[in-house]
């Protein structure tokens, strides 16, 4: 079963479509998705919650979009420009979630925000940014999801509390049900924990595909302007020339004889963006 399904999604803004989305994510796995600022990524993650209208298929949890409200109590939720009203603090969030979900563990929550380090009697008004994030973590991972729904929820926190993070959602999908996507401009993050990755490219999906087939699929080749021009011209497929030489993005399978370094997934990101002139 797969936790998230998204088929031919489609959201029309002025300047802005996000055309076509299709991708999915199997129970028990991190998908990462990837794109420069404005591809889509937290219009994608509207869309599948709900909080726009889109066209296309979605289906959260094996529920479509007639039954998706049923679904949210199993969804933890952590969207960047999202977070709670001013005035309230921890205890405040902890006693109003009690009503919202029926699985609330408070006993989590509070163990959540004395391990982010955060006072429950502080008020949000006063919290930093990456201070709102840790809030929005612990309440995501209190009320017994199975599926996260991450955006941006390593940006402003310390080096330290990211790494915690990470090890929280590899902890997380250690059970068989439980699924994360997971939006992020840290790609060194999701290159630590992500099975899957899907690339939005100005509002398109350029790949969605396992991590290891992209190490399979793509390789780094570093070599001088001559090398370059003998390279076949269908092998590349992302480009990037300074003083020093060419670093050109390949196609394995175009490459045959070709030694490659490993391509990560910044690499392949910026290189496809960048293309070929």
């Amino acid at each position: 079963m797969n936790a998230l399904e998204l088929q031919n999604v489609t959201k029309e803004y002025p300047g802005f479509s996000l055309t076509d989305i299709s991708f999915s994510l199997p129970c028990g796995y991190i998908m990462g998705l990837i794109g420069e600022n404005g591809a889509g990524k937290t219009t994608t993650l509207k869309a599948i919650l709900g909080l726009i209208h889109s066209q296309g298929e979605i289906r959260v949890l094996g529920k479509g979009r007639e039954a998706i409200t049923a679904a949210k109590e199993q969804v933890g939720v952590v969207l960047e420009d999202a977070t709670f009203p001013d005035p309230l603090n921890g205890r405040d969030v902890a006693r109003i979630l009690r009503g919202v979900y029926k699985t609330w563990d408070r006993e989590k929550f509070m163990g959540l925000l004395h391990q982010f380090d955060l006072d429950p009697k502080k008020k949000v008004k006063d919290y930093s940014r990456g201070m709102k994030m840790k809030l929005s973590l612990a309440v995501a991972l209190s009320h017994d999801s199975r599926l996260l729904l991450l955006d941006e929820p390593t940006s402003g926190l310390d080096p330290v509390v990211r790494e915690e993070v990470l090890d929280m959602l590899l902890q997380f999908i250690q059970e068989p049900d439980r699924s994360v996507l997971f939006s992020s401009h840290i790609l060194s993050d999701l290159e630590r924990v992500c099975d899957y990755v899907t690339f939005l490219h100005q509002g398109k999906v350029v790949f969605s595909m396992p991590k290891e087939a992209l190490e399979e699929t793509y390789g780094i080749y570093r070599c001088d302007r001559e090398e370059l021009s003998r390279l076949p011209r269908q092998a590349i497929v992302g480009l990037r020339e300074n003083q020093f030489g060419c670093e050109a993005l390949l196609l394995r399978s175009q490459a045959p004889g070709l030694t490659l370094e490993r391509a990560g997934i910044e690499e392949i990101m910026v290189l496809l963006i960048k293309g070929v002139r």
